[in-house]
């Protein structure tokens, strides 16, 4: 007796299990929008490559050469008060001239070679940039590869950015469920979305010598973007 009661039991909890699972679970109701947000800073740090290159007819000359040269531009840049930190090679490279013979009678030839030394400077105040640049040219730079600009101050605008990015999303979702005559829910999920290189805005002003002689610098204005998407219950 003792069985079947507990048989039966099982059977009934089993049909009752199938009915409660056969019943069609309500739609989820929502709605996916993105956001765009933007802001802008005027940078205030400089990230410049300085180098030198030197040619002499034995690599041991060129090295030479160039030793002397870059030691010559690494006191300078030290003298300009950069912090030893904001130095940092970032090319050291030993070349062979090559002479072909126009009509391939001979096989080609080393008549010399090039030596060329660069290191990354980070220069924290803008305003010294024009005179660093003049006064490493003078000290036997010869080669300048890049300078980009960066602000400090990037994490604080970014987040400015992500603010703007919530509130674009957040009125296209009032919009659109006003024009459909529903009303939003809760938020149930928000996704950061990939964020843009910060992209120059130059204006004239920024074109200026900060010293007599010195290199002009335009430093701009950058601008930081990002995009999210945001999802919220209708009800």
């Amino acid at each position: 007796m003792f069985r079947i009661v507990t048989a039966a039991a099982i059977l009934a909890t089993a049909l009752s299990t199938s009915a409660f699972s056969a019943e069609p679970n309500p739609m989820n109701r929502t709605i996916t929008l993105s956001g765009h947000g933007e802001a802008r800073v005027v940078p205030d740090i400089a990230d410049i490559s300085l180098g030198v290159s030197a040619s002499a007819p034995t690599a041991r000359d060129a090295l030479t050469a160039n030793n002397a040269a870059m030691m010559a531009l690494m006191d300078t840049i030290t003298k300009a008060g950069v912090d030893a930190k904001d130095v940092q090679t970032n090319n050291f490279s030993v070349n062979p001239h090559m002479e072909y013979d126009p009509q391939n009678a001979r096989p080609p030839r080393i008549t010399g070679y090039d030596v060329s030394n660069a290191v990354t400077v980070t220069v924290r105040d803008v305003k010294a940039l024009g005179p660093l640049l003049d006064a490493a040219v003078s000290a036997g730079s010869n080669q300048i590869n890049s300078i980009s600009f960066r602000s400090s101050r990037a994490d604080e605008i970014m987040d400015e950015a992500r603010k703007e990015a919530v509130q674009d999303a957040q009125r296209k979702a009032a919009l659109y469920t006003q024009a459909a005559g529903v009303a939003l829910g809760n938020v149930i999920a928000i996704n950061e979305g990939g964020s843009s290189e910060p992209q120059p805005v130059f204006y004239g002003k920024a074109l200026r010598a900060d010293a007599a002689g010195s290199v002009p610098i335009a430093q701009g204005e950058q601008t930081l973007a990002i995009d999210m998407t945001m999802v919220w219950e209708i009800k």
